[in-house]
């Protein structure tokens, strides 16, 4: 498998301060460059950029994966499987709301996965999972 590169993301937020503590404080992202109408994040090596958008009144889509309803859209991170276990259970332990909590999707089957879907203060979801072989990050 190849090296991958950072990914860059742009999410809309309509409380930028409520946000940036909760990326800074609660997912443990080191804060970057910002101004007063955005910030940028470092998420497990990846840029990540909160952008002030207006509060929109649209409400949460969910999709059905392997028998939970899935946000859409969402975003997040494919951590190596000792990572997710402990970043699962610091969520756990700072009281995250989960929309899906941690559990192993796909169980036995090409693609078994650990994944958790939880949504930021703006209601952006968010999932992070973590493949048991990754090589079978892409498998049919």
């Amino acid at each position: 498998m190849q090296n991958i590169s950072p990914f860059h993301i742009a999410i809309p937020v309509h409380n930028l301060e409520e946000c940036r503590t909760f990326y800074r404080e609660i997912l443990g992202c080191e804060e970057g460059r910002s101004s007063d109408h955005w910030v940028d994040f470092n998420l497990f090596g990846h840029q990540l950029v909160i952008h002030y958008k207006p509060k929109s009144e649209e409400a949460l889509h969910t999709n059905p994966v392997d028998g939970k309803n899935v946000p859409v859209p969402h975003y997040g991170v494919v951590l190596p499987w000792e990572t997710f276990a402990s970043f699962s259970g610091q969520l756990q332990e700072k009281g995250i709301e989960f929309v899906i909590e941690p559990y192993i999707r796909f169980k036995g089957e090409a693609g078994e996965q650990a994944t958790l879907f939880f949504l930021d203060p703006a209601g952006n979801a968010l999932e992070f999972k973590a493949f048991r072989n990754i090589d079978q990050l892409f498998a049919k």
